[in-house]
Protein backbone atom coordinates (compact mmCIF):
# COMPACT_ATOMS: atom_id res chain seq x y z
CA UNK A 1 0.00 0.00 0.00
CA UNK A 2 2.97 2.13 0.43
CA UNK A 3 4.34 1.90 -3.08
CA UNK A 4 0.30 2.82 -4.69
CA UNK A 5 0.86 6.10 -1.82
CA UNK A 6 3.79 7.00 -2.76
CA UNK A 7 3.39 6.64 -7.00
CA UNK A 8 -0.21 8.94 -6.36
CA UNK A 9 1.71 11.50 -4.47
CA UNK A 10 4.56 11.63 -7.80
CA UNK A 11 1.43 11.87 -9.95
CA UNK A 12 -0.48 14.50 -7.87
CA UNK A 13 2.82 16.51 -7.89
CA UNK A 14 3.47 16.50 -11.33
CA UNK A 15 -0.07 17.44 -12.22
CA UNK A 16 0.19 20.10 -9.93
CA UNK A 17 3.24 21.63 -11.61
CA UNK A 18 1.99 21.05 -14.96
CA UNK A 19 -1.09 23.20 -13.31
CA UNK A 20 0.86 26.48 -11.52
CA UNK A 21 3.00 26.59 -14.66
CA UNK A 22 -0.57 27.70 -17.05
CA UNK A 23 -0.52 24.50 -18.61
CA UNK A 24 -4.01 23.50 -17.22
CA UNK A 25 -5.64 25.65 -15.00
CA UNK A 26 -8.25 23.02 -13.79
CA UNK A 27 -5.20 20.31 -12.97
CA UNK A 28 -3.76 22.40 -10.43
CA UNK A 29 -7.61 22.08 -7.83
CA UNK A 30 -7.52 18.40 -8.81
CA UNK A 31 -3.71 18.41 -7.85
CA UNK A 32 -4.18 20.26 -4.63
CA UNK A 33 -7.16 17.59 -3.79
CA UNK A 34 -5.04 14.47 -4.42
CA UNK A 35 -1.95 15.81 -2.60
CA UNK A 36 -3.60 16.38 0.74
CA UNK A 37 -5.95 12.66 0.70
CA UNK A 38 -2.53 10.79 -0.65
CA UNK A 39 -0.59 13.06 2.29
CA UNK A 40 -3.29 11.48 4.56
CA UNK A 41 -2.83 7.99 2.96
CA UNK A 42 1.11 8.12 3.62
CA UNK A 43 0.45 8.54 7.08
CA UNK A 44 -1.98 6.11 7.50
CA UNK A 45 0.64 3.43 5.55
CA UNK A 46 3.92 4.76 7.80
CA UNK A 47 1.47 4.01 11.05
CA UNK A 48 -0.06 1.04 9.97
CA UNK A 49 3.74 -0.56 8.70
CA UNK A 50 5.21 0.85 12.64
CA UNK A 51 2.06 -1.24 14.09
CA UNK A 52 3.25 -4.03 12.42
CA UNK A 53 6.59 -4.36 13.44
Amino acid sequence: MLRWTITFIVIALIAGILGFGGIAGASAGIAKILFFIFIVLFILSLIKSGIKR
